[in-house]
């Protein structure tokens, strides 16, 4: 901690001294000297040193140890090359691998703890293809100036604990600032990637980003299109991972990335006319994502972000622009919009590269989002709560966090129905659920035993029958073999009946 404070410039101290009362510097400070000397990065520090070159612990773990975050990722930049980095550490490591050695990354697992290193680089773009011209660089602070955002441009230079800050990124974190190192049009015109982790960023560390980046942001938004769908959809799945991503999407949406990458949400900022009012279908659709989150930890603490609901959450309301009719009297309409935006968000999410599953989940929670509605205006019967949960299939958890996030209303004694009306069918489900072990619900004879009943061999007529029988079921619940053996011949008479008459 000392060597830090020495071995910085005047200015850098002012800065350190002035985070340290608003982000804990001391803790910062101890935490990566505890880090230092931890068996992984004293192993890696003391080999580099040794072998007179560079390394540096890079980017992300250093602004979290002042931000008071944890540091899941060890990051590392060195002055040697990726053969270099290869000697030096195979004899340390449990296990390397160089697959990203053309990029100068080494990867190893050194006192069982995964690290990266790479190489110094000066990479060049030459404004057309996805990826950079690799080129590897001999100074640290030209590193640097290649970064995202000057709060990830730090270094701290081991073994010997000095920090390297040369743009101002300390006093960017001071004032929760997001500004890049190099001009923000360079910079996001070398990878437009980077409009995309802006947006993340603002969102993840509560920031604001600066305005002339937001500025090239809006001019540069075209250049999204150079970035793979893979790599712009991993990014997505990055903000929408956040505790709050919801002004990462507004950032999105106001530069113009949106129209681009989910032009969809986008287009939910419906044009309100005087005459037909109706919800803002953008600020809901925002409303509901937040209101998803916060279902999500109540109800799931420990679990990991669920994309495919948030995703659902932002979408759900996709088809409403395309389904939105003026009627006479003042009143908007959006018939089918469940259906139609469900469709969306499958062509959305497969140009995006979402997996399949991902992809199936989210358009069916969008397609069934407004099923409940019809439950508060009345009781269901035990048959269409049946259907409910058949229906949700395993989705039946997301749907209840999605349904009941979608209530925005500020009329307050509305919500309170609709909220009773939701832990009302919750609990029916439940009691159907354990009376009659509902999320495996099957007819009361299976396929072979319908072939025996009615001596008929496996083929459609079989299928015929299983569904009458699975309807029997979700109607009446379960009526035991020998009822369902009466119904079921009944049935087929009648089908022999039909086909004599």
């Amino acid at each position: 901690m000392r060597a830090i404070l020495s071995e910085a410039t005047p200015a850098a101290r002012d800065r350190t001294r002035r985070i340290w009362c608003v982000h804990s510097a001391a803790e910062a400070l101890n935490v990566l000297r505890d880090l230092s000397e931890t068996p992984t990065v004293s192993t890696l520090a003391l080999a580099f040193q040794a072998a007179n070159h560079e390394l540096a612990l890079v980017g992300g773990p250093v602004r979290d140890a002042f931000l008071g975050r944890g540091i899941n990722d060890l990051d590392f930049t060195t002055s040697a090359r990726p053969d270099q980095i290869l000697a030096l550490v195979e004899p340390v490591a449990e296990a390397v691998w160089d697959i990203g050695r053309d990029f100068g990354t080494i990867g190893a697992q050194i006192q069982g703890e995964r690290v990266e290193i790479t190489t110094y680089r000066s990479d060049a773009y030459d404004g057309e293809s996805r990826k950079p011209i690799v080129q590897f660089g001999e100074s640290l602070v030209d590193d640097l100036r290649r970064r995202d955002f000057t709060v990830n441009a730090m270094a701290v230079l081991l073994p010997q604990l000095s920090l390297i800050d040369p743009f101002g990124g300390i006093d960017h974190l001071v004032a929760g600032r997001l500004v890049t190192p190099a001009p923000a049009e360079e910079s996001f015109g070398d990878d437009p990637l980077r409009m995309m982790r802006a947006a993340r960023f603002v969102a993840q560390l509560g920031f604001t980003l600066d305005e002339h980046a937001e500025w090239a942001m809006t001019e540069l938004a075209p250049a999204i299109e150079r970035i793979s769908a893979e790599r712009v959809s991993d990014e997505l799945v990055k903000l929408l991972s956040t505790d709050s991503p919801l002004e990462g999407v507004r950032l999105l949406v106001s530069t113009g990335i949106a129209d681009r990458v989910l032009p969809e949400v986008s287009a939910l900022r419906l044009e309100v006319d005087e005459h037909h009012h109706h919800k803002d279908v953008y600020e809901h659709s925002l409303t509901v994502l937040a209101q998803a989150i916060e279902l999500e930890r109540e109800r799931h603490p420990d679990a990991e972000p669920d994309v495919p609901l948030r995703l659902a959450a932002l979408l759900h309301d996709i088809g409403k622009p395309e389904t939105r009719r003026l009627e006479p009297g003042g009143t908007v309409t959006f018939h089918h919009h469940d259906m139609v935006g469900a469709k969306l968000a499958i062509k959305r999410l497969k140009a995006l590269r979402f997996d399949k599953e991902t992809t199936a989940h989210v358009a069916r929670l969008i397609e069934l989002h407004l099923r409940f509605f019809g439950y508060s205006e009345g009781v269901w019967s035990d048959s269409a709560v049946r259907r409910y949960v058949r229906d949700a299939g395993d989705q039946l958890e997301r749907l209840h966090i999605l349904t009941r996030a979608d209530v925005t209303t500020r009329n307050t004694r509305k919500a309170d129905r609709l909220a009773h009306a939701y832990d009302d069918l919750e609990r029916r489900i439940a009691e159907l659920a354990e009376r009659e072990e509902i999320e495996a619900v099957r007819p009361d004879l299976d396929g072979e035993q319908i072939m025996a009943i009615l001596n008929i061999p496996a083929g459609r007529l079989v299928g015929q029958a299983y569904s009458f029988l699975l309807n029997l079921r979700l109607d009446e619940g379960p009526l035991g073999e020998e009822e369902a053996t009466r119904r079921l011949r009944a049935w087929h008479d009648s089908l022999a009946g039909n086909e004599s008459g």
